[in-house]
Order: C-alpha cells, then sequence, then structure tokens
C-alpha cells in the first residue's frame, strides 16, 4: 500500500474506499471468543489504604498509629508541646499548638494533621478527630477520641457550668466557640486579627463586655480544650 499510495495515489485511494474492501475491513474473519468459567473457585476483589512517610515506607493504619504513639511516648522531654498537653494544659496556647504542628510535620513518618486524621477514622471508624485528641490518646490509650466541636463543648460546658452570662457576654462566647473549634486555642492577638472579632469592635469591646476579666475568661477556655 505505501508502495501504491507513493506510485499512482488515484488508483490506491479508489481501492481504499471500495465498497468490497470497506466490508472486508470490518467483516472479515475473526477467531471466536472463549469465555471459561471455573466452577468451585471465587474471585476475591480486596483494598487496603496505604501511608507513605517522607523516606516511602508505607504503613497500614494501625502500624502508622502504633508509630505514632511511640513518638509521642518517646518526645515529651524534647518537645513542650506534647508535655504541655500531658502534663501542662494550663499552657496550652497558638504558640504550643504551633510548635506540635511543625514537629509532627517534620518526623520521619510525617505526622500530618490531616494523615493521622485519616488514619484514625480508618482504624477507629472516628471522623474528624482533633489534634489534641490524637497526642492523649496516643500517650494514654484511655483518652477519648474526639472531634474538635466536642472538645470546645466539653470546655464550654466546663466554663459556664453554675453561671449566668449577659446577652453580650453570650454573643461573645458564641463567637469565642465558633474561633475554638478551627483553631483549638485563642488568644488576645485574636481579637483584633480574626474578622468574625474584629468587625464587632475587637479586644476592647469584647474585653468591656466581660468587665475586664475577659484575659482570665481566655486562659480558663484554653486550659479547658487542653485538658
Amino acid at each position: 500500500m505505501p508502495r501504491k499510495l507513493a506510485e499512482d495515489f488515484v488508483e490506491a485511494i479508489k481501492l481504499l474506499r471500495a465498497p468490497d474492501f470497506q466490508r472486508l475491513l470490518t467483516e472479515y474473519q475473526r477467531k471466536p471468543k472463549v469465555f471459561y468459567v471455573a466452577y468451585g473457585t471465587q474471585d476475591q476483589v480486596e483494598s487496603e489504604w496505604l501511608i507513605r512517610d517522607g523516606a516511602g515506607n508505607q504503613y497500614k493504619p494501625e502500624d502508622y498509629l502504633a508509630a505514632f504513639a511511640r513518638f509521642v511516648q518517646e518526645n515529651p522531654a524534647r518537645i513542650d508541646a506534647i508535655r504541655i498537653l500531658l502534663d501542662r494544659p494550663q499552657e496550652w496556647g497558638t504558640d504550643a499548638l504551633g510548635e506540635l504542628r511543625q514537629k509532627l510535620s517534620a518526623a520521619r513518618e510525617r505526622f500530618t494533621e490531616d494523615l493521622l486524621r485519616r488514619a484514625h477514622e480508618a482504624r477507629y471508624q472516628k471522623a474528624l478527630v482533633d489534634i489534641i485528641s490524637m497526642v492523649k490518646h496516643a500517650a494514654r490509650e484511655q483518652e477519648p477520641l474526639l472531634t474538635a466541636g466536642e472538645r470546645v463543648d466539653r470546655a464550654f460546658a466546663k466554663l459556664t457550668a453554675g453561671q449566668t452570662f449577659t446577652d453580650e457576654q453570650r454573643k461573645w462566647l458564641d463567637r469565642i466557640r465558633e474561633h475554638l473549634v478551627a483553631n483549638l486555642t485563642i488568644g488576645k492577638d485574636d481579637f483584633d486579627l480574626v474578622p468574625i472579632f474584629s468587625r464587632e469592635g475587637g479586644w476592647a469591646c469584647a474585653s468591656r463586655a466581660f468587665n475586664g476579666n475577659l484575659t482570665v475568661v481566655l486562659s480558663q477556655l484554653n486550659e479547658a480544650v487542653a485538658a
């Protein structure tokens, strides 16, 4: 065909377009298809979710969490944020949370929040576990696995038990709760930087609503969240 196209292009095209040739292209005899059935043989399809660390090693969720537990139990002396969560919750704050995230993700196993959260969901069927619960449960298995919302609600229940608040204070507490669910910690600077607070007057208005005692309230909340 390449030679015929070069020597007599018109006749070659006529051949390609010929009805008999076109029919041959679609109706040529094919080898019959055969489907074999193996009675007594059952196909089984399985899937498994694996986690890859920074060195290329792969872990099953339970093995990844076992490695995380070893890391938490072996490093409180070197990672202050772990020690704070386990023994000094009154010192919990933005700096501690930042250190915790940085040190965990820098580990050889890459203990990022996303990978840890997925591993906990696969292992314990608990979605959206917060990083505080991850660390506490890794150190002491009897510690509950909570979502950020569950943890913050527990902290608020402890803070507000038996207390009465004005309508204005409750509005600020609702904003504080929303911020804590997203961030797990709160500080004075957040009130003038985060829109949910700054658009309502920032620290000055919030502190005035709590009669100058907001610093104490935030300290109690941070401790209760980390406890």
